[in-house]
């Protein structure tokens, strides 16, 4: 079997130590594996398939022989990409950096494949809310056409980073001894534990704020289809991982519940949980720490004559994140594109 040589980027952060965790379960063909990360975490020592690796400094020379670069994210993209591609290195790449590149696919192995086959070097990970709901989407839409999306997210605290999953547990903590304790946060807006927060990332002209609109643009790019129109409202609830969100489509033919179920029961990557009468339905509790995209709540929305409504759950970290990154990069091995 061929071995590649891999290096990680954030090698220390969480989407970095998740990358590596699924490299070993999945048993990717590595050869030599190269852990980098910044000047502040030089040294340290992580273990990796019963091997013990020093972390290096990320620098421009850091890519020598390389065969396949992950990003975990953050401003490494922007400083190093273009010199792992330089070295000879197919990036994937975590962050938001590149998403947008028209130069640059933007690629969820269940649902466009094909994408990667015309990469010149760079390969970006869609934004983890994205990569969940078109997993969904995408054998729905190739069987009746989406022509419009409206999806509100429940995302978890640990989506925000260590920082955000550490800042709801003390948050917890503090009310649970003191339900008056004055909160102060710093990671969100506002306090998260017991409440949620209709605001994540920056708000825009248009008053949707980005995480929104990369649900919008992102589906549309992956869809190859402009006319789709995707509206979203994103919103922080006090979970630690995995997040959840309620999608309506309309179609352009109908769809019923019955077909829409079967189409999901079939589908990549989609796990369907629909059995109300015994309250079986997705869950961040149940999902977190796995790699698949649950789906349940499958209904015809009475509000449209073409409408189907959904609940689809998946955990951010893996394929929201890592586990995609990792597919991906079996992608290119399976198309001997590396």
């Amino acid at each position: 079997m061929k071995m590649y040589n891999v290096a990680i980027v954030g090698a220390t952060g969480a989407v970095g130590q998740q990358l590596l965790t699924c490299l070993a379960e999945r048993n990717f063909p590595i050869g030599e594996l190269r852990l980098l990360a910044s000047a502040r975490s030089k040294g340290k020592v992580i273990s990796y398939c019963g091997t013990d690796y020093v972390v290096d400094e990320t620098t421009e020379d850091s890519f020598a022989g390389i065969d396949i670069a992950l990003f975990a994210g953050g401003a490494a993209s922007k400083m190093y990409a273009a010199a792992a591609v330089n070295a000879g290195a197919v990036v994937i790449d975590n962050s938001s950096s590149f998403r947008y590149d028209p130069e640059v696919p933007l690629v969820v192995p269940e649902v466009n494949p094909e994408d990667v086959r015309w990469h010149k070097g760079i390969i970006a990970n869609p934004n983890c809310s994205t990569i969940q709901m078109v997993v969904a989407l995408k054998p729905l839409h190739d069987a009746a056409k989406i022509k419009r999306i409206v999806v509100s997210t429940y995302q978890a605290a640990s989506g925000a980073g260590v920082e955000g999953l550490n800042e709801l547990r003390d948050q917890a903590q503090i009310l649970a001894a003191d339900p008056n304790a004055e909160i102060t946060p710093s990671a969100f807006a506002h306090q998260l534990a017991f409440n949620v927060i209709p605001h994540i990332d920056v708000f825009q002209d248009n008053d949707y704020t980005k995480e929104e609109m990369k649900m919008h643009w992102e589906t549309q790019k992956m869809f190859h289809d402009n006319e789709i129109r995707v509206s979203a409202t994103a919103v922080r609830v006090p979970v630690y991982r995995s997040h959840s969100e309620a999608v309506s489509i309309e179609t352009e033919r109908k769809l019923t519940a019955a077909e829409a179920k079967e189409i999901l029961k079939n589908a990549p990557g989609v796990v369907l949980q629909d059995d109300i009468a015994n309250k079986v339905y997705p869950m961040p509790l149940l999902s977190s720490d796995t790699d698949l995209v649950y789906v349940g709540r499958v209904r015809e929305d009475i509000s449209c004559d073409n409408g189907l409504c959904l609940w689809v759950v998946a955990d951010q970290i893996r394929k929201g994140a890592a586990t995609n990154a990792v597919q991906i990069a079996e992608l290119l091995v399976k198309e001997e594109l590396v």
